[in-house]
């Protein structure tokens, strides 16, 4: 089966959404897994290929961040969009202690303004760019009270630097308290039919403030594309060795829930994938999803998502076979989770 919205479909045009005041296409790409933590980086002149291919098929949302890498992916990103830079929207990241010389982690979070300062300056020059069009704090510093992170990235926006900004993985009082002193146009997130936590207090949150969602992991790190299984082995410095959600007995477990994506996909004449990615689009006409991947053929399939059409009857039986399936593993490391102030 050719997945929804092949490169030979020429009638194929990506929708439209709102971030905030921010328009972007429907389906973003997240750019982290073409240098870093799914095992070896992609061939370099292969993802400023793919990237370019992405633009032509519509994406204007590229995600980025100044940990990945180190500095690699910045670089990357930078490179690709350089020609056509004014037809897309860069969202890239601060907030980690990184050593700007040597790319060495220095400790764990750093969100004191002239640190943001300097890091916005350093990714404008790598990301070829005048200006950032999206600036997340990659995770909450607990440090440094968000007012002053907010107040810091104001002046950015005031000078140009940057267009607007969001928050990743904070939870919903940091989000108010940002807000109030610089609007967000985007909270970043975690949030697939594999983690659905976003449900409880942030998206009606985000609703009442007018603030967009960007589900990062929407394909939960591969696994709901049914392209895993319990005896899948990852590189060596793939970071899914460390993720309780993908030990062998875990993921036997949750295969169920694959299981349920691959009958809704049958029915559908979809990919899993796409099924997927279409669940979240039906969630919120907000909500923004990032799939990362380095295989054309794999981002053609991810786009196709925008073609398939869950009904109120669809989704409703799907929250209820997914409600009957128990998960088994954090999805994160602990430490990780630690970080993410949820």
């Amino acid at each position: 089966m050719a997945p929804r919205g092949a490169d030979d479909r020429k009638e194929f045009a990506l929708q439209r959404r709102k971030l905030g005041n921010l328009e972007v296409s429907a389906l973003g790409l997240g750019c982290m897994s073409m240098t870093s933590l799914y095992g070896p980086a992609g061939e370099h002149g292969e993802m400023i290929a793919l990237i370019r291919h992405a633009v032509d098929r519509g994406v204007t949302l590229f995600d980025t961040a100044e940990a990945y890498g180190p500095f690699a992916n910045e670089s990357l990103v930078g490179e690709a969009l350089a020609p056509v830079r004014d037809r897309v929207v860069i969202a890239t990241k601060f907030g980690f202690d990184i050593d700007p010389d040597t790319g060495e982690r220095r400790g764990g979070t750093n969100s004191r303004p002239d640190h943001i300062k300097a890091v916005a300056d350093a990714s404008l020059k790598r990301l070829r760019t005048d200006r950032i069009d999206l600036f997340y704090q990659h995770r909450v510093d607990p440090d440094v009270p968000i007012e002053d992170v907010a107040g810091a990235v104001g002046e950015l926006i005031a000078a140009g630097k940057v267009r607007h900004w969001g928050l990743s993985e904070a939870a919903v009082q940091t989000v108010r308290r940002a807000h109030a002193v610089q609007p967000l146009a985007a909270v970043q997130s975690e949030y697939s039919l594999w983690w659905r936590g976003p449900e409880a207090e942030l998206l009606p949150a985000l609703e009442e403030l007018g603030i967009g969602f960007v589900p990062f992991s929407p394909l939960g790190a591969g696994f709901l594309t049914g392209q895993i299984t319990e005896t899948t082995t990852f590189a060596p410095d793939d970071f899914r060795n460390a993720v309780p959600r993908f030990a062998p007995k875990a993921r036997k477990a949750n295969l169920a829930l694959v299981d349920l994506v691959k009958n809704v996909a049958a029915e559908k004449d979809a990919t899993p994938a796409q099924i997927a990615l279409a669940w979240l689009l039906a969630q919120k006409p907000w909500i923004v999803p990032i799939p990362g991947t380095t295989k054309r053929h794999r981002l053609d399939e991810n786009l196709g998502a925008q073609d398939v059409t869950l009904s109120t009857a669809d989704l409703e039986r799907i929250d209820t076979a997914a409600a009957k399936i128990p998960l088994e593993g954090d999805r994160l490391p602990k430490a990780v989770l630690e970080m993410t102030g949820l």
